[in-house]
């Protein structure tokens, strides 16, 4: 069972990235899938959620507006598309998937945004 982040670099501020999460060994299909991220010193803190029929998704105040999640079941992947990126938004990015008290989570993949 793995989840596998990827789409994480280094962009500039004011720039756009997309990660992907790839499950493999589940499917993702029940499951309420999540995006979280650790900044340097930090707590993991939430960023975003989608529910299992990718019909809600809901977002932490600071990546509203600039961040979307979505999910492609057919694919068994997760999506979190980052727009107008802040420094402040420089972190490794997981991803989470939880069904009842089943939970996933990736390694990670660093996102840095600088000039």
């Amino acid at each position: 069972v793995q989840l596998v982040e990827s789409g994480g670099g280094l962009v500039q501020p004011g720039g756009s990235l997309r990660l992907s999460c790839a499950a493999s060994g589940f499917t993702i299909r029940s499951y309420v899938m999540s995006w979280y991220r650790q900044a340097p010193g930090k707590e993991r803190e939430w960023v975003a959620v989608i529910t299992s029929a990718g019909g809600t998704a809901n977002y932490a105040d600071s990546m509203k507006g600039r961040f979307t999640i979505s999910r492609d079941n057919a694919k068994n992947t997760v999506y979190l598309q980052m727009n107008s990126l802040k420094p402040e938004d420089t972190a490794v990015y997981y991803c989470n998937g939880q069904w009842g008290r089943i939970e996933y989570w990736g390694q990670g993949t660093q996102v840095t945004v600088s000039s």
